[in-house]
Parts: structure tokens; C-alpha cells; sequence
């Protein structure tokens, strides 16, 4: 069961605990009298057990097994302080509930190290340096003196003798915890205080062993009841979760910190051989392993420093030249790979370095349906295939979110081998979590032959040339390969010229839209007109949608082109309408980009404009394509249905040549289809798209939506269309698109013709 997040209250519960310990520390250290130093004790003690036991669960803190233990330690060291006064005669029944509790506590660190994974070289090597030298100077200066007091059972000698080598492996175990910390959250700073104090208030009680005392003050307890009050807002603090993470550097430096806790640690030795070597010559034998020991480990520690140097120094590079999901080379270092194959072939060998940059086709597609975390295991799955499938010797990489490179070093044959070989990698389907999908890779191939003298800038070359030949496989349809020709940079200077004339085009109003008429087909009257843009550049004459569209599409310029046209349509048809040029029932129909509609701002935007041309909603079609209702992405279907309320009519554009599915139909707010041109062209001729027209039209009745044929340019096309059923067309017959002022003075002088000819026909 997942642990829930405590309340706001809940959360700055440390800071009551900690203000209620301080004031019993106070009270406890005033030694008011025995009851309320009992009381002050009894209270920070249970509270501290019921924190160890309840609040790391409510805060979900890892390791869960860890917290138990510390709590059955602070139940056991609460016993034992509680007794020690009351069985001063008798304290081995105070250590017999106190002991246990160093076993409890030293349980709970391990759990908590192994959590942190801890277990490093060079930090047990610190710790036994810091641990030696403290077992040194507590075996020498407390338990040796502790253990040969006279007069008083062996037992209690050795217990006395015990005691500071408890402390030593607590010190141990506290001191690999904070070298696994490159910063100290509260929990862990309270919990490594609380320490401390445990080991003082130890040091205190082997102190007055010395003399042969058990207990003389209730202030020895002051250090206890301190390690109390921490422990217990190590638990209550919300950073309690942190404690089960380790934050280590990345190599352990000799930082500051350490060497207050190293550099102690070494002079030690020599320390105690000028404070207790005169003693005997045992001590001094004693002292002398002890450093000894504690130099060699000085020395090991010093070995290890330099190895974790040089492998995180490795481990940088290795991260600096691999794809960190993949584990693959990245671009830097196929850049590398690329250069030394470049020299070290020869500029006659008959072979070439081969350069193949492969996009997989519908990766988006997978993320915005599942998500990235499965668009990452989709990209994994795709690099085991591919590594693979290609010849030894050939280097693959991850150059970008859906993007491999592959570097290879062959003939002309084994380069269209190998690109046979890539495609197989996509026939069978990628298991992606519960299912299976199928995608494909457009390839742009580069070549170029050895060069000594300037791989750098060949190099640069092929990867320049291979995404040139990518986007022209893009370009062509999924799943395509294309070797790089030079003929492509002036397609490439091309368009990037184009899309330099293009924002000019915006800004300095060589841009127009025509208007072309949608009619009902059984009168010949237009019932609507589609507005399309027209581009008349200065000096290259009319330029086709077919070519400058795409460019905008890619380019991010669509956005703005789309808002001008759609401005302009809206403010033409509210003029329209004013004047009578058109009736209420006539609207408008504007193409509408997927990037446009992924805009959540978009319905707001159309309905300021309409409000500011004085026109309704109903009165104006957006047409989008079927690859919009295809992706599936959740924001762009909000903002459709966000349209439709407003009064919008939605149409499918060229419908039939996509992602045609009755599904996507059903499940998006469209209000009709437009049937494409490449369906219209063969009525009359071809039964086939007769046949595809009716399945349309059936389909299209059967959901309630509205249709409009495109490309309609004969008679004959018209007439199998009016017999099929469908009502209103567009095309040729009735005229290509044509500027405001030609449609208005055309079709309204049609319309009054027609309302003419109706007159007469009532009133012969």
C-alpha cells in the first residue's frame, strides 16, 4: 500500500517536538527534582519511539525494514536510563536492557547504509582509519583502566571495557554515512548529532568507570536525552525520505570535512604514545600497531583516491561520447569515427566511408499516444535491432531524439546491402508494454572517398549531406532510402531561399486569397467558397501552394500565414454580408494547419476575430486534414471540440487519401468530408472509384455529415455525382478561384439570374 503525504500540520510536526525537547532538556538539566527529571525523560522518549515506529511510514521513507530497529534501540536505551538510577547497586540489569539496544541500532545503519549503497572502497577505508585510531585511544584511555579497577565483579569490568568499543563501530557506521553525503538534508544532520551526544554521553560514563562509579548525576543523562530529541525530528522531518538516498560525490576528494576527521585520526598514535607510552612497554608495542596499521591504510586510501580519480575520469568520457539512453556513441563521437575512417582510408581504395542517417517514421506519433517513457523503450528496442543487423566494424549512434547514424566502410554493393538489411530491422513489429506497433526509418546516404588532408571538414560534409538526403526520404513518403546527390543543395538553397521570400511575403503584403465557389450541384448556385492563398512574388511571378506551403509547414511560418488568411477571409465575408452580396445561409470554408490546432488558444482567437468582422460562427467551415484526427493528441481534439460548440462546421479535407477510418469519424466532432479530387477525376471512366464515391456517401449519411466533392471539372463527373448523391461540389466547372470583387460581381449577377428565372417561371 503507497504511503500517503501528511497534512501541512503534519509536516512541521518536528518543529513542536523540537521545541518541547529543548524546553526538557532545560527542565532536565535544572535538576528541578527526580520526578520532573523522570517525567521530562519519559515524555521526549516515548514520543521519539512513537515517532521511529509512525512517521517514516506516513512519509513512505526507505529502507521500511530500517525504522523498526531504531525504535526498538530507543525503547531499550529508554529502559536502561530509566533503571540506571534506581539500580545503582545493580547495574548489570541496567546493561542488560541497554547492550541490545547498541545491537538494534547498529542493525538499523546497516539497513540504511545498504540502502544508500554505501558499501564503497575508499569510504570503509576512511572509516577504518577514523575507527582504528578511536578503538586506539577508548581501548588505551577508558576500557583497559575500566577493566582492572579492583574491588568490583569481572563482569562489570568488562562491560566498562565494552562500552567505548560499541561507540568506536556506531562512530564507524556514522561517519560512512555522512562520507555518502555530498549535501546534509535536516534528517541526516539531526540523526549524525544524535549520534554524537550517545558517543558523549558514553565517554562521560567510561569516565567516571575510571574511579569505579556506575552513576553519580542525573546530568550524565543530558547527552541521552539530547540524542533523543534529534533522533526523534529525524523521524517527524518530511526529509526523513532522503535518508534512504545517498548523494555522494562523484570521486571522493580530500575535502575539508575529511580531513577533520582523518587528519585527528593520524596524529593519534603519536598522541598516545607521549600521554599513556610510558605505562609499559605493552602500550607502547600496542600503540606502535596501531599506527602502523593506520599509515598503511593512509597509504591504501591514498592508492584508491587516485584509481576512483582515473575511473570517474574514464566514466566522464565514456558519458561524454555515449548516448546515455542507449548506451550507443552519440554524435561527438561518431564525428570521431567518421574523421579517423576519412584518414586512415586511402584516397585510391576502391571502398568509401558510407554514412547512413535514419528518422524513424511515427515516433511522435507513439510518444503522444503512450508517452515518453515508452517512445524511450521504442527507441532501445530500435537500437538492439539495428546494432544487430549491421556488419562488424560498423559503428551505430544515436544522433537525436528518434535519430541513428550509421558510419561504414564498404563497396558500393555492401552499402545497398546494408540498407536492405536497416529496413528489415522495422518488418516485424516493436513490442512497446501491452502492444506491438510497426514503424519505418527514412534513410538520407552520404559517401565521399578517403581523405588525409582534411577529414575534419569531409566529415562535416557527410553528416550535412546525410540529413540533406533525409528529409528528401521524408519528403517522398516513410520508409524510403535516398543517396545524397549534389542536385539536392540546390534544392536545399532553394528552399531556404523560399522561406526567406516567404516572411517577406508576410510582412510586405504580397500575399492575396481567392475565393473559389462551392455550389449546390441541382442549381448551380454557390452555397459557400473556400479561401485559398495566392502568391504573386515581385519577381519570380506566381509561386503554387504546392511549393510554398510545405516550406511554411516546416518553417513554423503556417501559424502566421493561417491567421492572415483567416483575418482576411472573415473580414471579406463580413463585408459580404453586409452589403447582400451573400445570403445568411452562405459560409466560408479556411484550412486550418495541425499546428494551428494544437494551439489552445486558437478557439478564443477565432471567436475575437469573428466578433470583430461581425460574423457568426455558423457561417464559417475550418477544414483540416485526416492526419490531424490521426495523431491522437488530447489537446488538439479539446480544442476541436471547443470549436464545434462555438457553432463551427468542421470538415475533413481530402478525405480518403490518409488515415480514412470510421473510428477517427466517430470519435471527433467533424461535421462533413470534402471527397479528394483523386476519387472524382475517374467517374465515368473507372468503376473503382465510383465504388470508393458510395462507400463514402453511405458512410457519410449513416454518421450525419455533410459532403463536398473536389476537383469536380466535367459534366460527366457532376451528373455521376448528383447520381450517387452527393449535393455540392467544387471545382473547375464552376470556376477556379478568383479574387473578391470577380466572385462577388459573378455569383451574385448568377444568383439574380436564378432568382429571376424562378420569377418568371411562377408567372407566365
Amino acid at each position: 500500500m503507497r504511503s500517503k503525504a501528511p497534512s501541512a500540520p503534519g509536516r512541521r510536526l518536528w518543529q513542536v517536538f523540537a521545541v518541547i525537547g529543548a524546553l526538557a532538556v532545560t527542565l532536565y538539566t535544572l535538576d528541578l527534582s527526580p520526578a520532573v527529571s523522570n517525567a521530562c525523560f519519559l515524555v521526549i522518549g516515548v514520543g521519539t519511539v512513537w515517532s521511529c515506529f509512525a512517521s517514516p511510514r506516513r512519509f513512505g521513507a526507505q529502507p521500511r525494514a530500517a525504522w523498526p530497529f531504531m525504535g526498538g534501540a530507543a525503547v531499550l536505551f529508554l529502559l536502561g536510563v530509566m533503571l540506571r538510577p534506581i539500580v545503582v547497586l545493580h547495574p548489570l540489569i541496567a546493561d542488560a536492557a541497554t547492550i541490545p539496544g547498541y545491537f538494534l541500532l547498529g542493525t538499523f545503519f546497516v539497513i540504511l547504509l545498504r540502502a544508500r549503497g554505501s558499501i564503497e572502497r575508499h569510504v570503509v577505508l576512511d572509516c577504518l582509519i577514523v575507527c582504528l585510531a578511536a578503538g586506539l585511544a577508548s581501548m588505551l584511555l577508558l576500557a583497559a583502566p575500566a577493566a582492572y579497577i579492583a574491588g568490583r565483579p569481572a563482569i562489570e569490568s568488562v562491560l566498562a571495557g565494552v562500552y567505548p568499543l560499541f561507540d568506536v563501530v556506531l562512530l564507524a557506521l556514522a561517519v560512512n554515512l555522512s562520507f555518502t553525503a555530498r549535501t546534509w538534508p535536516v534528517s541526516l544532520a539531526t540523526l549524525l548529532s544524535g549520534m554524537a551526544f550517545l558517543v558523549v554521553g558514553d565517554v562521560a560514563y567510561a569516565i567516571i568507570g575510571l574511579s569505579g562509579q556506575t552513576y553519580t548525576s542525573p546530568l550524565l543523562d543530558v547527552p541521552f536525552l539530547l540524542t533523543y530529541v534529534l533522533v526523534g525530528v529525524t523521524a517527524l522531518h518530511p526529509s526523513v525520505v532522503e535518508l534512504g538516498h545517498a548523494t555522494r560525490h562523484p570521486v571522493q576528494a580530500w575535502s575539508w570535512q575529511r580531513m577533520l576527521l582523518l587528519v585527528p585520526a593520524v596524529i593519534t598514535p603519536f598522541v598516545l604514545l607521549v600521554a599513556v607510552g610510558g605505562r609499559s612497554a605493552g602500550y607502547r608495542l600496542f600503540i606502535g600497531a596501531g599506527g602502523i596499521a593506520i599509515v598503511a591504510l593512509l597509504l591504501m586510501r591514498a592508492v584508491s583516491a587516485v584509481q576512483a580519480q582515473v575511473a570517474w575520469q574514464l566514466h566522464s568520457e565514456h558519458q561524454a561520447m555515449h548516448d546515455p539512453l542507449t548506451g550507443l556513441p552519440n554524435r561527438r563521437m561518431i564525428s570521431n569515427v567518421l574523421q579517423r575512417l576519412l584518414a586512415t582510408l586511402p584516397a585510391d581504395d576502391t571502398r568509401r566511408v558510407w554514412v547512413y542517417l535514419l528518422d524513424l517514421d511515427g515516433f511522435k506519433w507513439v510518444n503522444d499516444s503512450w508517452g515518453h517513457d515508452t517512445g524511450d523503450q521504442l527507441v532501445i528496442e530500435v537500437g538492439t535491432r539495428l546494432q544487430a543487423a549491421i556488419p562488424i566494424g560498423t559503428t551505430l549512434a544515436r544522433v537525436g531524439g528518434d535519430e541513428f547514424l550509421i558510419a561504414y566502410v564498404g563497396s558500393e554493393q555492401g552499402a545497398l546491402r546494408l540498407v536492405e538489411d536497416v529496413h528489415r530491422c522495422f518488418a516485424e513489429p516493436l513490442p512497446l508494454r501491452d502492444t506491438e506497433v510497426v514503424i519505418s526509418a527514412s534513410v538520407g546516404i552520404a559517401h565521399a572517398a578517403g581523405d588525409g588532408d582534411s577529414p575534419a571538414v569531409t566529415a562535416e560534409a557527410l553528416l550535412r549531406d546525410a540529413d540533406t538526403a533525409m528529409y528528401r526520404s521524408k519528403a517522398e513518403g516513410p520508409g524510403r532510402a535516398t543517396i545524397f546527390d549534389t542536385s539536392m543543395h540546390d534544392r536545399v538553397r532553394e528552399r531556404i531561399e523560399l522561406e526567406g521570400a516567404l516572411r517577406n511575403a508576410l510582412s510586405e503584403g504580397q500575399l492575396s486569397v481567392v475565393y473559389q465557389p462551392i455550389v449546390r450541384m441541382a442549381t448551380g448556385r454557390p452555397v459557400a467558397a473556400e479561401a485559398l492563398t495566392r502568391w504573386n512574388h515581385p519577381e519570380r511571378g506566381p509561386i503554387p501552394p504546392s511549393t510554398f506551403i510545405p516550406v511554411a509547414e516546416e518553417s513554423g511560418l503556417i501559424t502566421a500565414l493561417g491567421t492572415w488568411v483567416r483575418e482576411e477571409a472573415l473580414r471579406q465575408l463580413g463585408q459580404w454580408r453586409a452589403d447582400g452580396t451573400v445570403d445568411s445561409d452562405f459560409y466560408v470554408s479556411i484550412n486550418v494547419s495541425p499546428l494551428q490546432l494544437s494551439d489552445p488558444e486558437l478557439p478564443l482567437k477565432i471567436s475575437a476575430e469573428l466578433l470583430r468582422h461581425g460574423v457568426p460562427a455558423t457561417a464559417v467551415a475550418l477544414e483540416m486534414t485526416e492526419s490531424v484526427m490521426a495523431d491522437g493528441v488530447s489537446e488538439t481534439a479539446r480544442v476541436l471540440y471547443e470549436l464545434r460548440e462555438l457553432g463551427f462546421k468542421l470538415l475533413v479535407d481530402d478525405f480518403g487519401t490518409g488515415f480514412s477510418a470510421l473510428g477517427y469519424l466517430r470519435r471527433f466532432p467533424v461535421t462533413g468530408v470534402k471527397i479528394d479530387r483523386s476519387f472524382v477525376s475517374g467517374l465515368g471512366e473507372n468503376g473503382e472509384d465510383e465504388e470508393i464515391v458510395r462507400a463514402v456517401v453511405a458512410m457519410s449519411r449513416a454518421l450525419g455529415l455533410s459532403i463536398v466533392a473536389e476537383g469536380v471539372e466535367t459534366r460527366v463527373q457532376r451528373d455521376a455525382l448528383a447520381t450517387l448523391g452527393v449535393t455540392q461540389g467544387q471545382g473547375w466547372l464552376w470556376g477556379p478561384g478568383v479574387p473578391p470583387e470577380d466572385f462577388a460581381n459573378h455569383w451574385s449577377a448568377v444568383q439574380h439570374a436564378s432568382a429571376d428565372t424562378t420569377v418568371t417561371a411562377r408567372n407566365p
